[in-house]
């Protein structure tokens, strides 16, 4: 396994809009070739190893807020899954256990043997995933704003109407075909709802849902990869029913924003881990790392402060 190529363009570091003061001179995007397929990541930063793992319909750049102050005490790694932005997008292999594996070979292939993980939205279930099929990568999990298809209970086909706008994209996005005939050429329509919907109060900025909306209907493939992950939920569902049979044990800290998912991501990890601290953020809803960058920065940064401290404390070779 092999790191290959600077990526440059949409996309990447250098194409990306509106970062915050310096990111370019801490993170740089990268190629990274894991044997299976190339992923792109974005990595900066001093510290033990710290993977960030997006939601849909977005990729690393949704964590652009927070990465500068984490990259002061951690080497933080911003990933695109397989199927979105600049990584890969086989036809195949996007249920959990698959990606999750995708993630630790990223990180075999960067030198990291253990690290901290932060999943959120689709995140959240390939960071369990990870955490539960491979317990000695991983010290401390962060989940937040996501069910987990085979342990959360299953919302109702019948949902009052803001519920039914915020999670009716479930069902559609498992579709074979039709769903991606609709959304061709209406991306707008479509992913701007979606942004819309789960934001709650306070709206994501327009030039920022303008990137991802331009992200993803860059072409075909990369429509169909936003999908993929949801059309491989009933794979997804039965390792996950595997999963649970083996309780996690390592620290995890659940978080739902006040205006979304609320206490329910700690309810769902407390069915699977024995460790869970749990937090609510108010004045939240789904899009957790820019809406509350602040907040999440405070949770994320005090949770992990035992991981950084132990490797600080670590004797270097």
């Amino acid at each position: 396994m092999s790191s290959s190529s600077t990526p440059e363009g949409p996309g990447s570091v250098s194409g990306a809009p509106n970062l915050p003061a310096g990111f370019t001179g801490t993170f740089t995007s990268r190629y990274v070739d894991t044997g299976e397929l190339r992923l792109h990541a974005v990595t900066g930063g001093e510290g033990p190893p710290l993977l960030l793992v997006h939601g849909w319909p977005q990729l690393w750049y949704q964590f652009r807020l927070i990465m500068p102050a984490l990259a002061r005490d951690f080497c933080v790694v911003a990933v695109d899954q397989r199927g979105i932005g600049l990584s890969d997008k086989p036809q195949g292999g996007y249920d959990t256990a698959t990606l999750a594996n995708d993630l630790v070979a990223l990180m075999d292939a960067l030198g990291h043997q253990r690290f901290a993980l932060y999943g959120t939205d689709v995140g959240m279930p390939i960071a369990y995933a990870l955490a539960a099929d491979h317990r000695d990568r991983v010290d401390r999990l962060v989940v937040s704003e996501a069910p987990i298809p085979g342990i959360s209970p299953s919302p109702p086909l019948f949902l009052p109407p803001p519920l039914n706008a915020m999670l009716w994209h479930l069902a559609f996005n498992q579709l074979p075909k039709i769903n991606e005939q609709l959304v061709s050429g209406r991306e707008d329509i479509f992913f701007g709802a979606e942004f819309d919907a789960s934001a709650g109060t306070h709206k994501l900025p327009a030039d920022t849902v303008r990137y991802y909306i331009d992200t993803v209907a860059a072409d075909a493939d990369h429509l169909r990869g936003s999908f993929e992950f949801y059309r491989a939920i009933p794979t997804t569902t039965e390792q996950n029913q595997q999963r649970k049979t083996r309780r996690l044990t390592l620290p995890v800290l659940a978080i739902g924003g006040a205006e979304s998912t609320g206490e329910a991501v700690g309810n769902t990890m407390m069915l699977t881990a024995d460790d869970v601290q749990t937090l609510v953020i108010p004045g939240c809803a789904h899009w957790v790392a820019e809406q509350a960058p602040e907040e999440l920065l405070t949770a994320l940064t005090t949770f992990l402060a035992p991981y950084r401290d132990k490797a600080a404390a670590a004797p270097h070779p």
